[in-house]
């Protein structure tokens, strides 16, 4: 019997991956590119949310600086669950129609319950993590900054073990969500599966192509910082680019053909 003809929760094993190139990553972010201009409005409105969003903790950071790290780490979590609507988008372009607002909306109040639940779990450890890194410095970290500069240097001249252990953590976490998420996170805005099924094609396409994989993280982190050296205006356009580009991250690596579309919205 074929995939697309069972039942979601009676697929268990998870689609083909498939194995490419680092040069995948240009051509990622062309279509990207090209998807966003299509796109249009919608796609920017994302872009326009989150610097708004970025604003807003940096406007924390101004008065509670301590959070600073917490929430920047914390934004990396849920970068991928905030990118549901540009995902829809770039679905309808490549099924040669034209994307709007309705859309992406449709995204995000009709997406499947395992979408929910896999994005509030993102939220609370992106939430858990930044209270974690409040208290470590709040209770353990005898140091005293004036403000953020402060922090900055002792940042990049300090030898506690401690911070080194906060960075090592945040380091391992973050790779652990952009394993967890880098394909599962389109995957169930397009297929019909469980989020079980979208982690363990995710996890496998990372493990199959650690190399891409490597520098495709590598790429999204120097857009958010460049997004940051701009004071948050970057992520207008950047944030729109790595969420389409994210859609043909998981086209290239996941032959989904064989799994259940995700029923259209009405």
């Amino acid at each position: 019997m074929n995939q697309n003809t069972l039942p979601s929760a009676m697929i268990s094993e998870p689609p083909p991956v498939r194995e490419v190139s680092s040069q995948a990553i240009i051509r990622w972010l062309t279509l990207g590119w090209q998807d966003m201009r299509k796109a249009g409005t919608p796609s920017l409105l994302h872009g326009v949310i989150v610097t708004i969003l970025s604003l807003i903790i940096v406007d924390i950071a101004i008065f509670y600086w301590p959070l600073l790290p917490g929430s920047v780490s914390g934004f990396v979590l849920t970068g991928p669950f905030l990118a549901t609507g540009l995902y829809a988008l770039s679905q309808k372009i490549q099924q040669g129609e034209k994307p709007t607002l309705k859309d992406s909306i449709h995204a995000w109040r009709q997406g499947s319950r395992c979408l929910f639940v896999f994005s509030s779990l993102l939220v609370l450890a992106a939430s858990a993590w930044v209270l974690f890194t409040y208290m470590m410095f709040y209770f353990f970290i005898d140091v005293t900054f004036a403000g953020p500069m402060d922090f900055l240097r002792y940042v990049l001249i300090q030898d506690d073990v401690r911070f080194m252990l906060w960075t090592i953590l945040g380091g391992l976490g973050a790779a652990m969500a952009f394993a967890l998420t880098v394909v599962s996170m389109p995957m169930l805005v397009d297929r019909d599966v469980n989020t079980k099924l979208a982690v363990m094609t995710s996890m496998r396409a990372v493990g199959q192509n650690p190399v891409p994989m490597f520098f495709w993280a590598m790429t999204i982190m120097f857009i958010i910082g460049l997004s940051f050296v701009t004071l948050m205006l970057g992520f207008i356009i950047l944030y729109p680019l790595l969420g389409h580009a994210s859609w043909h991250v998981y086209q290239d690596l996941v032959d989904a053909s064989e799994l259940p579309l995700r029923p259209v919205a009405k």
